[in-house]
């Protein structure tokens, strides 16, 4: 199936492994134009040499990293169709473990920087034949879990603010829709279970596994494509069925 990506260009965040690289990876596969944004600078080049992507190391929870990314991105290729946002957790823990520190540090370095990317990409978005937002988040803004609680408090308010985005963004055709990653094989894996991940680990997934990032990296590549031109403000988990909730 020609997914109608070829000449497309799309910024992928967090790029240099993981989710990121994976997406990145999809996207370059189906011919679009990958600007692969991350941190760490000799991961990210060897990534993106090898998958056909061009490299940008930035740190997106600094001041005007955002709107430098976009301004390159759209000297190198003329415009812009495509942001996936796409950022490590924070460390794990329990909600009484939280303390003020560590909510404003999880506010700066997630949620902040989403806003401050979706204010430099809208406008190039507008011009292109089709924009599109897609978000990579978690299966946890449906329902929380006590393992990763600062998750639980700034993604669900970055979900919000999706959907009113994606609610004013939809009379320019701009689509805005997020995916929710359940128990997928990264090195969050290890980091939440840093004593092995247990052998009961997949027993309430009805699937009986845990994903792959190319499983996500798929419905992510979806949503960036005019094939899903009627699909908004939305949030699709990937989760092999581990979600119990109807919506």
């Amino acid at each position: 199936m020609d997914l109608m990506l070829t000449g497309r260009t799309a910024i992928v965040c967090g790029a240099s492994s993981g989710l990121g690289l994976a997406i990145a990876e999809r996207l370059s596969g189906e011919g679009a134009n990958v600007v692969a944004v991350a941190r760490r600078r000799e991961s990210l080049e060897s990534e993106a040499l090898r998958i056909g992507a061009v490299p940008l190391v930035a740190d997106l929870s600094e001041e005007g990293a955002a709107g430098r990314v976009v301004e390159h991105t759209v000297s190198r290729f003329g415009g812009l169709d495509i942001l996936v946002w796409n950022t490590g957790g924070p460390r794990p823990g329990s909600a009484l473990e939280i303390d003020e520190h560590a909510a404003h540090d999880a506010f700066r370095t997630l949620l902040l920087p989403l806003v401050r990317m979706v204010g430099a990409v809208v406008p190039h978005l507008r011009r292109s034949p089709y924009g599109r937002i897609v978000a990579v988040t978690t299966t946890t803004v449906k329902e929380p879990t006590s393992l990763v609680a600062l998750s639980n408090l700034i993604r669900p308010g970055l979900t919000g603010y999706l959907k009113t985005l994606a609610n004013e963004l939809a009379p320019d055709g701009i689509a805005v829709n997020c995916v929710a990653p359940g128990r997928i094989l990264t090195s969050r894996v290890h980091e939440l279970y840093p004593d092995g991940v247990p052998a009961d680990a997949t027993d309430d997934i009805p699937m009986g596994r845990f994903g792959t990032p190319d499983e996500l990296a798929a419905v992510v590549c979806f949503l960036a494509t005019p094939l899903a031109s009627y699909v908004t403000g939305t949030t699709i988990a990937v989760d092999g069925g581990l979600t119990r909730s109807m919506l």
